[in-house]
Formats: C-alpha cells, structure tokens, sequence
C-alpha cells in the first residue's frame, strides 16, 4: 500500500512539474518565470524524498535539505535583484 502511495505520488509530482514547466517557458514575466523556477525547485526536492522513501536511502534526505536551503537563498537573492538591484 505505501508503494502505491508513494508511485501515485510520483505520478501526481510529475504531472505538477510538466505544468510548472510549461508556465516556465510561457511565463509572460520574468517574476512569472521565477516562481515557476521556484515551484519546479520544489517539485524536485519532493522527488528526492520520494526517491529516498523508496530507497530506503536517508541520506538522500540531507540532498533534499541542502537543495531546499540553496533554492530559497538563490529565490531571495533574484528577489532582492528585482526590487532594487544589487
């Protein structure tokens, strides 16, 4: 049963990650184009995790936290340029 949940998981992140993609490339803002960027750095820290569920590998877990720390300073920092440059 957890198998089930964690491949319906993946199925669901997947679908997410294409439609987070598609507003990548369309996206008519360049703040448009960030959050999507940001939603599919998100996307992909959940497939780590599922990854590291499935594995039963932890320290896929540690990947997934870094990957996080560093996506959202990259966020605040394109933030940060938008508002009044550096």
């Amino acid at each position: 049963m957890v198998d089930f949940l964690v491949y319906l998981s993946a199925t669901l992140a997947g679908a997410a990650f294409l439609l987070a993609l598609s507003r990548f490339l369309k996206g008519p803002t360049l703040a448009d184009r960030i959050v999507a960027f940001d939603v599919l750095t998100i996307i992909a820290i959940t497939g780590i995790v599922l990854v590291a569920l499935d594995e039963g590998r932890s320290i896929y877990l540690d990947v997934a936290l870094v990957y996080a720390l560093l996506s959202f300073l990259g966020v605040i920092v394109v933030a940060r340029y938008l508002e009044r440059g550096f």
